[in-house]
């Protein structure tokens, strides 16, 4: 998809459901927004993601 190449969303959660790209700063907003959809789309799986922004380390353990 085009959005994780989209500088704009860099830094924060994304969710996206029926075609549409919700944002949010952070994971709080995003639960709300998650919430939200819930009720408006009862049958659609949201898909969620959090795009860190350019130079950020990210470590597995």
């Amino acid at each position: 998809m085009d959005i994780f190449k989209n500088p704009r969303y860099r830094g924060k959660h994304v969710v996206i459901v029926a075609g549409k790209i919700f944002t949010a700063k952070t994971g709080e907003g995003a639960a709300t927004i998650l919430r939200k959809l819930e009720k408006t789309y009862p049958t659609k799986i949201p898909e969620v993601a959090y795009l860190p922004k350019e130079r950020s380390l990210i470590l597995w353990m």
